[in-house]
């Protein structure tokens, strides 16, 4: 990813928070050919003191598992909220529009999990991340159900080798701050997110 250094966050709060809201990522490995293969899928994240992990699972009729399996390396990105940002918020004419937004990239090495108990538990944090009340549900459909559901898919935790945090809200262009920051709170949900983050970044006057 391009990162140019105004856009860059170290802050490890900025990545977590991101991939906890947008948890819908896309898994980009090589198959055989050399080629890129993309997956969309949600990661639940995991931290527990130690590096960050994030685990999932995919279809086994999907062979991105079989590409973790033969190349363990691969890339997850997790897209925040973006948006179009117009010149009009610069002082001057002599701008030009841009796209704001906010990305996360993860270098991961993959370890598959085809253990039913052990892809239980990791279907049980991915409900607790989006519906806890479906946990019941699931019991209550029977062990012979699930074992079937668990037969047809493959599970992954993907260990987190490397982190780049994009935060790209124009922090180069403080003239335009204040008019920005206003645009994007009356515009859409995405805008309004970015919008609630330049506050969070400082970049409105405030202090986060």
């Amino acid at each position: 990813m391009y990162l140019p250094r105004q856009f860059s966050s170290a802050d490890p709060a900025h990545a977590r928070d991101l991939m906890r809201g947008h948890p819908f990522a896309s898994l980009v490995s090589t198959d055989d050919d050399g080629f890129p293969f993309v997956t969309h899928l949600p990661l639940h994240l995991e931290e527990e003191g130690g590096p960050l992990r994030l685990l999932g699972h995919v279809a086994r009729p999907n062979p991105h598992w079989r590409h973790l399996q033969a190349r363990p390396e691969a890339l997850v990105t997790f897209l925040g909220p973006h948006a179009y940002l117009s010149p009009a918020v610069y002082p001057d004419l002599a701008r030009v529009p841009t796209w704001n937004y906010l990305a996360v990239h993860c270098r991961v090495r993959a370890r598959l999990i085809d253990d039913a108990g052990a892809k239980d538990a990791l279907l049980k944090k991915l409900i607790g991340d989006h519906e806890p009340a479906y946990a019941q549900q699931w019991r209550d459909l029977g062990e012979d159900f699930a074992r079937r559901m668990l037969a047809g898919i493959v599970a992954f935790e993907l260990d987190v080798l490397q982190l780049d945090c994009k935060l790209k809200l124009n922090q180069h262009r403080p003239e335009a701050h204040a008019a920005m920051q206003a645009a994007y709170a009356a515009g859409h949900e995405n805008a309004q997110a970015l919008a609630r983050w330049m506050t969070r970044l400082g970049m409105d006057g405030r202090t986060a």
